[in-house]
This record gives C-alpha cells, sequence and structure tokens, in this order.
C-alpha cells in the first residue's frame, strides 16, 4: 500500500519515537527486575534512592510507551492503512483484529493499570508490588505492539 506522504512521515517519526521509548523501558525494567519485586523491596523505597528513582523512571517510561503506542501511533497506524479511527478501546479491537496486538482486554487492563501506577501514589507495599510486577509481566505485550506497528 502506497501511504499519503504525510502519513508516512508521521508514522516514520512515530516509529523513531517509539523505538527509543522501547529500549529505555528494557533497560530500566531489566534493572529494576533484576531481582524479584517483593512486598520487602516496594518498603525499602522511601530509604533507597536509587530503587525510588528506578521505580519511578518505570512508572514513567512504562505510561509514555502506552501512551504514545495507544494514543498516537495506534490511530495514526490505522488511518494511514484506510482504517477508522475512533475511541481507543475500539482501536483495540480493530488493531486485535488486524493482528497488531494480541490481546485488546490485556490493553485495556493494562491502560487501567497504568492510570493507577502514574495518578495515585501507592502507599501500600503490596499493592505497590503487585502493581509493578503486573506492569513488568506487560512489557513483552507493550514491545510486541510497537515492533508491529513499526515493521509494518
Amino acid at each position: 500500500m502506497i501511504l499519503d506522504p504525510r502519513a508516512a512521515a508521521r508514522l516514520e517519526a512515530l516509529a523513531r519515537i517509539v523505538t527509543r521509548e522501547v529500549k529505555h523501558l528494557q533497560a530500566t525494567d531489566r534493572r529494576l527486575f533484576a531481582e524479584p519485586f517483593t512486598i520487602e523491596r516496594a518498603r525499602q523505597i522511601a530509604e533507597d534512592e536509587t530503587l525510588s528513582e528506578r521505580v519511578d523512571a518505570f512508572v514513567s517510561r512504562f505510561g509514555r510507551l502506552q501512551d504514545t503506542i495507544g494514543d498516537k501511533l495506534l490511530p495514526a497506524y490505522l488511518a494511514a492503512h484506510g482504517e477508522r479511527v475512533a475511541t481507543f478501546i475500539e482501536n483495540l479491537d480493530r488493531a486485535e483484529r488486524l493482528g497488531l496486538i494480541d490481546d485488546a482486554q490485556a490493553w485495556f487492563d493494562m491502560r487501567k493499570l497504568r492510570n493507577q501506577m502514574v495518578h495515585e501514589y501507592i502507599e501500600d507495599p503490596a499493592v505497590l508490588a503487585s502493581a509493578l510486577q503486573a506492569g513488568h509481566d506487560f512489557v513483552p505485550a507493550l514491545v510486541a505492539a510497537a515492533t508491529r506497528l513499526t515493521q509494518s
């Protein structure tokens, strides 16, 4: 399919951004989860500046990549390929049908998790450890979607 030059330029720019965001998220993910993120580690955040910064970096990079893919790259991709751009969940459903993402519901759950991590300061160490672990578990899905959208 031959894309409109402006649409192609937009997709190329977003692909560069997403590629960089993937690289940064993966690096932070490797450092933060080099050892299991337990409730005890969550309790250490207040005293361990390095750990605190890694958690902040992970949450920020996780949310940023998800936003860039879901709110910018996916709609631009759909529009450039003649698909109707709609609401976030409708775009996810269409992306799943096109094989760009594996599971629209998982992405919707990932968005709720992102909102929880970004907008609510989690004080309970057990909830924080669980949320961070869930985010870590979603990283491969984010990377896979980024790869599909930037290479097709």
